[in-house]
């Protein structure tokens, strides 16, 4: 079983810059693409960013040149380095675990990021 632990929320100021981390018990870490995905109130839940197990990398447009996602297949952990953040980056984060093949995803309970003018 798998689970995903968050950490590294919090609020900051318009600029600043938070890091997030998201721990992962089990087995599945270093076969599996992991990705950071936010919500914001009242909207749906999005992709933020994604690494595959070759450390390939992808971006949601808004993101791009201020996020940084990156894994450490060692420690099971995958951060999330956000900097110049946006009033519009207030949201829930959650990590995500996509398993190779056909099967569910696995999701943490989020952290919440607040980002204030």
């Amino acid at each position: 079983q798998v689970q995903l632990v968050e950490s590294g929320g919090g609020l900051v100021q318009a600029g600043g810059s938070l890091r997030l981390s998201c721990a992962a018990s089990g087995s599945m870490f270093s076969i599996s693409t992991m990705g950071w995905y936010r919500q914001a109130s009242g909207k749906q839940r999005e992709l933020v960013a994604r690494i595959t197990v070759f450390g390939r990398t992808n971006y949601a447009d808004s993101v791009k040149g201020r996020f940084s996602i990156s894994r450490d297949n060692a420690e099971n952990t995958v951060y999330l380095q956000m900097n110049s953040l946006k009033v519009e980056d207030t949201a829930v984060y959650y990590c995500n675990l996509n398993p190779p093949g056909v099967g569910n995803d696995y999701w943490g309970q989020g952290t919440q990021v607040t980002v204030s003018s």
